[in-house]
């Protein structure tokens, strides 16, 4: 028996959200935000709270520093019952920061990396990832100390009998500079969104970004926001529909909360179709509170939100 159901390696960092404005603000000028939040930010760190909160054991290997946002940080985990005890608190870094600026369905962001350019190899014990069933790595392109050993982090996982998730998110540089080919063959699921496939892939559609991809890729699972999602396994495309919130707070961590669904049945054994469904659920539930954590306080949370909020019974 593992001690842990997922390890999670990635970034960390908070994020202070500004919501009700009315418009994006331009150059030289100034707006207004009507509500303000500070809560546990970065895409590993909403996948490993959520996926606590609905019943996995969680631990998380991160760098953050020792300063308020840091305690920020390691609070909201342990309060959603994630093993901290893997982090690094470093007096020489500082935790990283994203000021999130929502209007409607649409954000603009700017990050702070902080402490998450200092992660590395070097600083995940074969031992610790030993412990877990599985293996989740998010934000690649924010993570500067890992990029060119992200292949031997998968292979090692692999080697020690994980299974493995990947979600590249989005390059704020904008290179795409990632070779799949090298990486997905350690990776059992592949979770992009569609903008960020398309980028990656260098393609323009569903059908020509999965038929440009690896051959031995396993299960892929392309998040569309409002529009669902689409899996690929076994050779076959699974459209499914979303459960539509027609009132949401803000989409912040909606697409790692889908990860975290999707996650959650698939370390239990479901098939890929059950796992999209509830990714699909657990998306849509992310959106009904500020940020990307604050739904999910325990699975019976998420389960009266399916019913009360989408008619859906878990």
């Amino acid at each position: 028996m593992k001690a842990i159901d997922v390890i999670v390696v990635g970034e960390l960092n908070v994020d202070l959200i500004l919501n009700q404005i009315g418009t994006f603000p331009e150059v030289g000028k100034e707006i207004l935000a009507q509500q303000m939040t500070l809560t546990l930010g970065s895409s590993s760190a909403i996948f490993a709270s959520n996926l606590s909160s609905l019943g996995a054991k969680v631990a998380f290997i991160g760098k953050i520093g020792q300063d308020p946002f840091g305690e920020v940080v390691l609070q909201s985990l342990q309060a959603k019952g994630v093993d901290t005890s893997l982090i690094i608190q470093s007096a020489d870094l500082h935790t990283g920061a994203t000021v999130v600026l929502n209007f409607d369905e649409d954000r603009a962001m700017v990050t702070h990396p902080g402490a998450m350019n200092a992660l590395c190899l070097a600083d995940i014990s074969p031992e610790h990832l030993s412990r877990a069933k599985h293996l989740h790595f998010s934000s690649y392109f924010l993570q500067p100390g890992l990029q060119k050993e992200i292949t031997d982090l998968f292979r090692l996982a692999k080697a020690l009998g994980l299974t493995t998730s990947f979600d590249t998110q989005w390059d704020p540089q904008e290179k795409w500079d990632l070779d799949l080919a090298q990486i997905l063959p350690y990776v059992d699921v592949f979770l992009p969104n569609e903008k960020e496939l398309f980028k990656l892939t260098r393609t323009n559609s569903l059908t020509e970004a999965i038929a440009v991809l690896p051959e031995n890729t396993r299960t892929v699972l392309v998040k569309m926001g409002n529009k669902g999602s689409v899996s690929w396994c076994d050779g076959k495309l699974l459209p499914m529909e979303p459960f539509l919130n027609e009132d949401v707070v803000d989409a912040i961590g909606a697409g790692d909360s889908f990860n975290a669904g999707f996650i959650y049945k698939y370390i239990q054994g479901a098939s890929v179709e059950e796992c999209q469904r509830f990714g699909n659920l657990t998306g849509a539930v992310s959106t009904t509170a500020a940020g990307g954590t604050t739904a999910f306080t325990d699975y019976n949370k998420v389960k009266k939100i399916a019913q009360e909020k989408f008619g859906y019974a878990l």
